[in-house]
């Protein structure tokens, strides 16, 4: 949904936020007032801005404000709360605020930051398929989480912000520092996302019922999908129709109802941020963009962008990682994501929690993960941060900055890096990514579906660089393969060959209208068998605007619900621009390697040769298409000397981090990259 630009004259555009006619980078550290005495936040602002962040980023904290309902603490007895102080010294310090109320905020609070009588109370809580609540074993204290679907949870939340709004909307740009602000917080069912965790909530059943009257919108379309005689005794009508509470399907057919079920999780996460949203206007707070942030694994939730879009501006991703080889192809899979689909929409790639330090009850972060982390984002395409966290504060080891507002060691690479990327205006650039590895999002539907180990999400399996391959069921369903299964092999055997060959690209996902292909020279779309007509459309339009257009691992013989199609698509309509190369890929390592050799050769796709193979480049280029950037990513525990040819205009290349100089001899440019470690270096 586009909103009209901000009457505060503040808008998001692709280098950062315009503010009063001033582009400001996205960079940006969190700073948590409520845990802070207030006699250090000036120091901990100032430190802040010395990193060379503009903004300051700080949850509001339901819990630690409310003394009763709709009754707010903000200041007027305890000053560690004064949350209008805090961001007004923020204002007189020269920095912009982005603000976090949630409701939901995490932040390593007992309950994430609700009240525990919100937590406790009934009406609030998701429900089992049994009816019980649903518990996050979350240090300190497990407790049970809230349905996004609940009325009463809604309510209370609107509430909340009615009380909070008198100290926030005077602070509003450009009468006071704040510049954006966020609906909720991870928004992924509080980390129970499992397909048949929940939401079984009354008002979630309710609202099952009315998706699906809105989207096959008679029972006799309903019964044609879900296989049924609507004419027999007992046959069920949308009044009574129950949710599966388990994988069982047997048949391909059966599979419908279940992505219908993940489709819906995605609903009821977009109509609960939309409420949200709409609540926060309600109260006075709007005029400004509104973000969201997505958590690591992101793919492997209900959350879905292209649905969230609706209710907010911005959408980024959160950053914590150990520095290895499975996570280099995690952050290239999700940042890749991210920055063609902020790219499309003229927004900046933002990295909402770019993590620096750890809990205590996490595995520890060391500061070089998280180097490795930030660099490894930007070699594929973020564009700006916020360093969480900036400040130290309870619950928290690690961050530059002390309680005090005393810089630390590890300060020294932020203030290095801001200002490196200041200097090149690295948020102007564009990494150019000719191919596209599209995942349709029923085909993600149908890996979270088939998520073979119960309430251990699949997104825990996403930050560890697993897949479909590991964490799935592999019952072919009387089809002959396992279709996540094959889905997930086909993707990564295209990664590799591309990889191999120094070739770029990008992932696109997304719901069928939220894909990315605008620049592409080659689209691989990965289908298992199913493939929604809405987006075969779409693929025939870029086929004929001159791109080269491969499915695999199997030819669409159904929609992408699984569903039969009225017609079947017309594979005949890629096939006459695809240059002579096959239109269906095999999941087979001989056949994807011969389609991306040729494909390579038959469209001129830019590569470069890097030598080991174990290390990986990418290029950042002008609006000329010069190249300014450089990033060698070693992810592996060998110190590797790295040769990499580059175009031969290219003479010098400047480690921006090190301020090492480079020679560049006959295009072929000779560094040493050490074990995890990521250089930057600007080309000229």
């Amino acid at each position: 949904m586009d909103r009209p630009k901000s009457s505060r004259r503040v808008s998001l555009v692709r280098e950062g936020l315009e503010i009063g006619g001033q582009v400001v980078p996205l960079h940006a550290g969190s700073v948590h007032y409520w845990r802070l005495d207030p006699k250090d936040w000036r120091a901990c602002l100032l430190a802040t801005k010395a990193l060379g962040l503009k903004i300051v980023d700080t949850y509001i904290p339901w819990s630690v404000h409310e003394l009763a309902p709709g009754v707010l603490e903000l200041g007027q007895s305890d000053p560690q709360r004064d949350v209008a102080a805090f961001l007004k010294l923020a204002h007189e310090l020269g920095l912009y605020a982005i603000v976090r109320p949630g409701p939901h905020i995490n932040a390593e609070l007992t309950f994430f930051g609700i009240p525990e009588r919100v937590v406790w109370d009934p009406a609030c809580q998701a429900r089992s398929p049994q009816q019980n609540p649903v518990v996050l074993p979350m240090l300190p204290q497990a407790f049970p989480v809230p349905s996004y679907a609940s009325e009463v949870f809604l309510d209370e939340t609107a509430r909340f912000f009615r009380a909070l709004a008198p100290a926030l909307v005077p602070l509003l740009y450009p009468a006071g520092p704040i510049v954006m602000i966020q609906v909720d917080n991870e928004g992924a069912m509080y980390f129970r996302d499992g397909a048949y965790d929940q939401d079984y909530h009354p008002d979630a059943i309710a609202l099952y019922r009315t998706f699906l009257r809105d989207k096959y919108r008679s029972i006799e379309d309903l019964s044609r999908a879900y296989g049924f005689d609507p004419s027999a005794d007992g046959a069920p009508r949308f009044g009574d129709l129950q949710p599966p509470t388990k994988f069982d399907a047997k048949t391909p057919a059966d599979l419908v109802r279940h992505v219908d079920w993940a489709e819906f999780h995605e609903h009821l996460l977009a109509r609960a941020m939309q409420r949200f949203a709409d609540a926060l206007a309600e109260s006075g707070i709007d005029g400004i963009p509104r973000s969201h942030n997505f958590p690591p694994g992101q793919e492997s939730t209900p959350l879905n962008a292209a649905r969230v879009q609706g209710a907010v501006d911005l959408i980024g991703y959160d950053y914590y990682n150990k520095a290895s080889s499975s996570t280099r192809v995690t952050l290239m899979r999700r940042t890749t994501e991210l920055a063609v689909r902020s790219d499309a929409l003229g927004l900046p790639a933002f990295g909402c929690e770019m993590g620096a330090g750890f809990p205590p009850f996490f595995p520890p972060l060391e500061e070089r993960d998280s180097v490795f982390t930030m660099l490894t984002a930007l070699a594929y395409g973020l564009r700006g941060f916020n360093l969480y966290m900036a400040v130290e504060r309870d619950r928290w080891i690690g961050a530059p900055i002390d309680p005090h507002g005393r810089e630390r060691p590890f300060s020294l690479f932020w203030r290095k890096l801001t200002g490196a990327l200041d200097r090149l205006e690295f948020a102007k650039l564009q990494r150019r990514c000719p191919v596209r590895i599209v995942i349709p999002r029923n085909e993600r539907r149908l890996a979270r579906v088939t998520h073979a180990f119960g309430p251990i999400s699949g997104a825990f399996f996403s930050v560890a660089g697993a897949g479909a391959r590991e964490s799935c069921f592999e019952d072919d369903l009387g089809l002959g393969y396992a279709p996540a299964v094959e889905a997930d092999a086909f993707t990564r055997m295209l990664e590799s060959a591309l990889e191999a060959r120094g070739v770029p690209f990008a992932h696109v996902g997304g719901e069928d209208r939220d894909v990315s292909l605008e620049g592409a020279s080659w689209i691989c779309c990965v289908t298992s068998g199913g493939l929604s007509p809405t987006l075969f459309g779409k693929l025939v339009e870029a086929a004929a605007s001159g791109a080269l257009v491969t499915l695999g691992p199997r030819a669409p013989e159904l929609g992408g619900a699984r569903r039969a199609l009225v017609e079947p698509l017309d594979l005949s309509a890629l096939a006459r621009a695809s240059h002579g190369l096959p239109t269906v890929c095999a999941a087979d390592p001989a056949a994807v390697e011969s389609i991306v050799a040729r494909a390579i050769d038959t469209l001129a796709l830019p590569a470069h040769g890097i030598d080991p193979d174990d290390v990986f480049a990418t290029i950042h280029e002008d609006e000329g298409g010069t190249a300014r950037v450089l990033f060698l990513i070693n992810p592996s525990s060998n110190d590797c000397g790295v040769r990499i040819t580059l175009d031969r205009s290219i003479t010098s290349a400047v480690d921006v981090l090190k301020e090492q100089t480079h020679t560049v001899t006959d295009g072929a440019l000779d560094v040493r990259v050490k074990p995890k470690t990521v250089r930057m270096l600007a080309l000229s």
